[in-house]
């Protein structure tokens, strides 16, 4: 099996990367220079076997996301798909029965502990920083980014990184990153989002079960306090100069394939409340919690 696995990343993994790289059982392993508290943070809570099953089974497995990305995809049979920040293989469990098999699927983390999960999956695991991948340029059909450049210290230098990996007519997909917009950027909203933490905490909502837990999930999110987070000019600033063409929905998570027609959906109305007292429409599609980015490199 560790056989089969070296000849499947040796065709995509740079020269100048595999000095710094060894096998840890049956993950390829990477070094990677920085050691921030929300990487620390995201290894340390994707790893733990409890927390990081909950988070499988609680994100992103819902109908709607399911829809949504299918309508993106379409098939991935026999194709190579990178999935950047795959934590336990959430994006591969909930599209397994509806998109194919790739050819390739390769997940890339910074959890050990997660890479576990998503090798059982079917995921062949590498750990490395997703700022500083250690692939080469341009082998990829498709990217995906699901929740991941709001755990990132520098959402940008992730973009680039998933970027990089799409070859010509290959597909970048980002979604489930909170859009900055969604909030105002004031004290009402800065109380809202601490008030909120003890109510998740109570109703044991996923990521918040335990004090604990709830702590550790919080400490992953780099970019998810209000006045933070992604935006239309980010992806445009990044995308457009490297030859992709950008198409950017905004959601509030509760829309499939409708999402791509300019549907938004309505968040939770407790959300909307919120909203609307941090000074935020939640009709506008400025005020859509999610931004989701499809964009397609030219050939």
């Amino acid at each position: 099996m560790l056989t089969q696995m070296t000849d499947v990343l040796s065709q995509y993994v740079s020269p100048e990367s595999t000095q710094f790289s060894h096998w840890n059982g049956t993950i390829l392993t990477f070094q990677y220079s920085r050691q921030t508290q929300f990487l620390q943070a995201n290894r340390y809570y994707f790893g733990h076997p409890e927390w990081s099953r909950n988070y499988l089974s609680a994100c992103h497995q819902d109908e709607a996301f399911q829809d949504r990305w299918q309508a993106v995809i379409g098939s991935w049979q026999d194709k190579i798909v990178v999935d950047i920040g795959c934590g336990p293989g959430n994006v591969y469990r909930a599209l397994h029965d509806r998109c194919g098999v790739p050819y390739s699927l390769i997940g890339v983390d910074v959890s050990q502990g997660g890479l576990q999960i998503a090798q059982e999956l079917g995921y062949t695991a590498v750990l490395a920083d997703a700022q500083q991948l250690p692939f080469i340029d341009g082998f990829a059909d498709i990217v995906t980014l699901n929740a991941t450049l709001h755990h990132c210290d520098d959402m940008e230098a992730a973009l680039r990184e998933g970027a990089r990996l799409v070859r010509p007519g290959g597909l970048l997909v980002i979604d489930h990153d909170p859009q900055r917009t969604m909030w105002g950027d004031n004290p009402i909203a800065d109380l809202i989002w601490k008030v909120r933490l003890p109510l998740y905490r109570m109703l044991k909502r996923g990521g918040h079960s335990t004090t604990e837990e709830q702590f550790w999930s919080t400490a992953t999110e780099a970019h998810h306090r209000p006045g933070d987070g992604v935006t239309p000019e980010l992806f445009q600033r990044v995308l457009t100069p490297l030859g992709f063409t950008v198409h950017l929905y905004p959601h509030n998570r509760t829309v499939g394939r409708e999402t791509l027609l300019g549907e938004r959906g309505q968040a939770e109305w407790k959300i909307r409340f919120a909203q609307r007292l941090s000074g935020v429409d939640p009709d506008s599609a400025e005020g859509a919690l999610v931004l989701m980015c499809v964009a397609r490199r030219s050939n």
